[in-house]
């Protein structure tokens, strides 16, 4: 489980794991999450998953920060899957 902030108009690299899925949900903020080309905005206590071998990314369009909890599952959790 880990806790991610992202600053107003950023994001993280478009990202794929062999060996996990993950669970991302807003405490705070808008995030815009693209999964295998679908994109998505979520408010507030809304959560998606992402799974294992989607390619996905995270932005946050808002104007105030994003914070959400991720959690992950599967056979290899590291960050260098």
């Amino acid at each position: 489980v880990k806790r991610i902030t992202v600053k107003p108009g950023e994001g993280l690299s478009v990202q794929m794991h062999h060996h996990r899925a993950e669970h991302w949900v807003v405490v705070a903020g808008t995030a815009k999450v693209t999964i295998d080309g679908e994109v998505k905005l979520l408010g507030e206590n809304e959560s998606i998953y992402i799974p294992l071998g989607a390619t996905h990314c995270l932005e946050n369009p808002g104007k105030i920060p994003l914070d959400l909890i991720e959690v992950r599952s599967g056979s290899y959790l590291e960050e260098d899957d």
